[in-house]
């Protein structure tokens, strides 16, 4: 058998190594240059309307695009990477480019004609109308009518 050193600087290096990427893992991928972007949204209900916001900075309203299509609300679009100075020397690139895409399912009855949109200072807003509430329908059951109760008639 053996006999092998103990090092516990090599026990640390391997403990800082795992925590690092169970933070990888579950915050994103860091500095990753393959990084996807992903812009945050909030969904707000109000008295007649649902109304969607997304935070989308250094963008304008040419680089966005909205869809509905099926019943599903779709917000995509681009933030181009500005042009690298070569003179510039970057030690760290926190910002991230690229193609997105978020998609909300809407409440069915939903008129796709009736949905607007604005966008300003990087803050897109879609206000969609609630559709109409569908009040219950009480249904009659037909039959012949007995006189009586069924404990009566025994």
């Amino acid at each position: 058998m053996a006999l092998v050193r103990w090092e516990p600087a090599r026990e640390v290096d391997s403990l800082q190594t795992e925590v690092n990427r169970v933070f990888d893992a579950f915050f994103g991928q860091g500095t990753s240059p393959n990084r996807r972007w992903v812009p945050p949204m909030d969904l707000v209900e109000t008295e007649d309307h649902l109304v969607l916001r997304a935070d989308l900075p250094g963008l304008s309203r040419e680089d966005v695009e909205i869809e509905i299509k099926d019943g599903v609300l779709t917000v995509s679009g681009e933030r181009r990477a500005d042009r690298e100075e070569q003179s510039e020397g970057y030690f760290r690139v926190e910002r991230s480019f690229g193609r997105f895409s978020r998609s909300l399912t809407l409440p069915k009855g939903v008129e796709a004609d009736s949905v607007a949109a604005d966008f300003d200072d990087g803050v897109l807003e879609v206000r969609i109308p609630k559709p109409e509430e569908r009040k219950p329908h009480r249904v009659e059951i037909a039959g012949a009518s007995v006189e009586g109760t069924a404990s009566e008639q025994r």
